[in-house]
């Protein structure tokens, strides 16, 4: 009796700490490219993480990013050049706005 108590004590003890880690809200990254026109695709990498976003009307927008230190990339149509921000940061609960990326030919 003493044994299965103890044991039930350790399950919850164990599914309590899993749900606080589970409830941590991780971040993102958000930003628009100018001209839109202008861009094919953004990256977001991190070591061997990349993430891919859609583009709407040149505003993008990460969701669920790993807090961490990412390079934004754009790939670029022609005649614009790929372009690259680096070391944006992304803490958990929080949305990192860079701005406007500005395509140059």
């Amino acid at each position: 009796m003493k044994r299965a108590g103890l044991n039930i004590l350790v399950a919850t003890a164990l599914s309590l700490g899993l749900f606080a880690f589970g409830s941590i809200k991780q971040g993102g990254i958000q930003g628009k490219v100018t001209p839109a026109e202008g861009a094919k695709e953004v990256l977001a990498i991190a070591g061997t993480d990349t993430l891919r976003s859609q583009i709407n009307n040149g505003a993008f927008v990460f969701s669920n990013v790993k807090k961490g230190t990412y390079m934004v990339w754009v790939k670029a149509n022609a005649p614009y050049k790929d372009i690259s921000v680096e070391n944006v940061a992304v803490a958990d609960s929080a949305t990192t706005d860079i701005g406007e990326i500005k395509l140059m030919q």
